[in-house]
C-alpha cells in the first residue's frame, strides 16, 4: 500500500486497524516534561483514606518487656473501639543479629533484605497475640497488599511485618551494606500508596532531638520541623530511617508523620486522635 501523507496522524487514519488512544504509548517515559504532565491527571485515589498507619519500634518497645509493651497493647486496643489502625512492625534486635551474620559472610545488600523479613513476621504474631482479642492479627506479607481493604473493612485493625518488599531488589544503600528501607520507610510507603490519613511512629524517644538524648541529656528537642530545615541541619543520628525524608519529599497523599514516645502509652492515642504530641515532620 502507498502512504500518502508523511504525517503520523495520517497514517493511523489510513489505517483500518485499531490502535489504543493514550498520552503515554509513543512516548519516551525518561522524557521530563512528559513525566510532569503526569501529575496533572485525574487525582490519585485515597483507597484508605481513614485508616491510620502505627508503626510500633520492635528493639525500642516490643523487646522491653511486658512493663512496656502491656501499656501500649491497652492503648491500641481503646484506640481500636473507634479508629481503624495498620500496625506494622519491624525485626528489632534480631534483625541486627542476621545483618551482623550477613555482612560478616558478605552477602548482597538484597539478601539481607529478605531476611530481614523473617524477624519482623515474628513480631508482627507476637504483636497479634496480644491484640487477638480485639479481632487483629497479623497478615502474612503474601496477600497483605492485596486483600488489605478487605481486612481493613472485615476487623478493627491489622498487623504486618513493615519491611517493604523490595526483597533482592532492595536499592543499594550510598552508604554501607544495610537495606536503607527498613520498617519506618515500609510504613510510609504503605499509607502513601493506600491514602492513608496518619502515620505514627512509636519509638522509646519523645521526639526528635539536636543529638541522641540518651547520650546527652543536654540535646534540644525538636518540635516540628521540615524536611529542608531538618536537612539543612544535618544531625549526626536520627530516630527513624533517614531515606524517609527522600520519601516525604516526593509524596503525593501523606505530608507528614509523627514521632511519639511508646513508654508513654498515651501519647499514642492523643497522636492518632489528631494532637500534636511529639515530633512532627512535614514535607514543606
Amino acid at each position: 500500500m502507498t502512504v500518502t501523507s508523511n504525517t503520523q496522524s495520517d497514517r493511523f487514519q489510513d489505517d483500518s486497524r485499531h490502535h489504543m488512544n493514550s498520552m503515554l504509548m509513543r512516548e519516551s517515559l525518561v522524557d521530563k516534561h512528559l513525566l510532569e504532565s503526569t501529575d496533572r491527571q485525574t487525582p490519585i485515589v485515597r483507597m484508605l483514606p481513614n485508616v491510620h498507619v502505627v508503626k510500633i519500634g520492635s528493639r525500642s518497645i516490643l523487646e522491653a518487656g511486658h512493663r512496656v509493651v502491656q501499656p501500649v497493647v491497652d492503648v491500641l486496643g481503646t484506640l481500636l473501639q473507634s479508629e481503624k489502625l495498620i500496625l506494622g512492625v519491624g525485626g528489632g534486635s534480631r534483625s541486627r543479629h542476621v545483618f551482623s551474620i550477613g555482612l560478616d559472610l558478605g552477602l548482597p545488600t538484597g539478601v539481607l533484605a529478605q531476611l530481614s523479613v523473617a524477624d519482623a513476621l515474628g513480631n508482627a504474631h507476637i504483636l497479634g497475640t496480644l491484640l487477638a482479642p480485639h479481632g487483629v492479627v497479623a497478615i502474612p506479607p503474601e496477600i497483605f497488599g492485596h486483600l488489605l481493604p478487605l481486612f481493613i473493612h472485615s476487623a478493627p485493625g491489622v498487623i504486618f511485618n513493615g519491611v517493604p518488599p523490595y526483597s533482592l531488589w532492595e536499592h543499594p544503600p550510598e552508604i554501607g551494606r544495610i537495606p536503607k528501607h527498613r520498617t519506618d520507610a515500609g510504613c510510609f510507603i504503605l499509607a502513601e500508596c493506600f491514602g492513608c490519613k496518619s502515620v505514627t511512629l512509636v519509638k522509646d524517644v519523645k521526639g526528635l532531638y539536636t543529638e541522641d538524648p540518651k547520650l546527652n541529656s543536654n540535646a534540644q528537642f525538636i518540635d516540628e520541623i521540615s524536611v529542608k530545615e531538618l536537612e539543612h541541619k544535618k544531625l549526626s543520628t536520627l530516630p527513624f530511617d533517614p531515606v524517609l525524608l527522600d520519601i516525604l519529599k516526593t509524596s503525593r497523599l501523606v505530608s507528614k508523620f509523627q514521632i511519639v514516645d511508646g513508654k508513654n502509652p498515651e501519647s499514642v492515642q492523643r497522636a492518632v486522635e489528631g494532637q500534636h504530641v511529639g515530633t512532627i515532620i512535614h514535607a514543606d
